[in-house]
């Protein structure tokens, strides 16, 4: 377990037509943030969910608009020390119906998406490849 404190808190507009989770990465990269998580709501145009089995990611295309129910995730590090974000969505139509997994490419913003970035102070989080799981996990120490 790591222990930090919370540094500074961020707070961005994400536009129209943006690819969600790209522009997540490119306001982390500009925040100069290295740990820490973040949170967005807003909306989707459609959206593109990643279920983790066997290895590897299942994409599901889910057809919108969709509202941003609830979009979470964590601020780590690669072994060359670039950003790296690890998003979750929960997005619902129109119905009310709700879908969720991890947030991919191809997942464009509707009307507007709104960011709040928070970083963690005195914390070094690294991902680095697991060989049983397939995945990049967190290097705690």
């Amino acid at each position: 377990m790591l222990k930090g404190e919370v540094g500074k808190i961020f707070f961005s507009r994400i536009f129209e037509d943006e690819d969600l989770p790209e522009a997540i990465q490119k306001r982390v990269e500009e925040s100069e943030v290295k740990a820490g998580m973040f949170i967005v709501i807003g909306s989707l145009k459609h959206v593109t969910l990643g279920y983790y089995k066997e290895g590897q990611y299942k994409h599901t295309k889910i057809e919108g608009p969709l509202e941003i129910a609830s979009c979470m995730g964590n601020i780590a590090v690669d072994k060359n020390g670039k950003p790296v974000i690890h998003p979750h969505i929960v997005v619902a139509n129109e119905k009310g119906e709700a879908f969720g997994g991890h947030l991919m490419k191809d997942s464009p913003v509707g009307a507007t998406a709104e960011l709040i970035i928070v970083e963690g102070l005195g914390i070094h989080l690294e991902r680095a490849f697991d060989e049983k799981t397939k995945l990049n996990l967190w290097k705690l120490g």
